[in-house]
């Protein structure tokens, strides 16, 4: 799980969550292979739903709160969601699925 990865970048630049939300949603509902633990993606789910309206990101309008509030996401994907989905993975995880001690650049 990339939980304290994604944590960094976060603090960094919170509106970083709203495509962290939909690969990481696209990562456990469509794919079985979540990249967060469920504590983490709830907790983001709470943050966001907290400071919805300081968050700016252009596919904003496709996650509304009350997904927030549920803790999922069941609505559709654009297709470079699931482009950033592959290159985080290649990034985070080895070949074999481990994750990486470093990530790639």
């Amino acid at each position: 799980m990339i939980d304290k990865h994604a944590e960094k970048i976060f603090e960094e630049n919170i509106n970083k969550m709203i495509p962290y939300y939909l690969m990481a949603s696209l990562a456990y509902y469509e794919q079985a292979d979540p990249i967060f633990s469920d504590s983490f993606f709830d907790e983001m789910a709470k943050t966001m739903h907290k400071r919805w309206d300081e968050i700016e990101h252009y596919h904003k309008h496709l996650i509304n709160k009350d997904d927030l509030l549920a803790g999922s996401y069941l609505g559709e994907y654009p297709g470079i969601v699931e482009g950033a989905l592959a290159s985080l993975r290649d990034k985070y995880y080895t070949k074999s699925g481990k994750l990486r001690k470093t990530p790639k650049k």
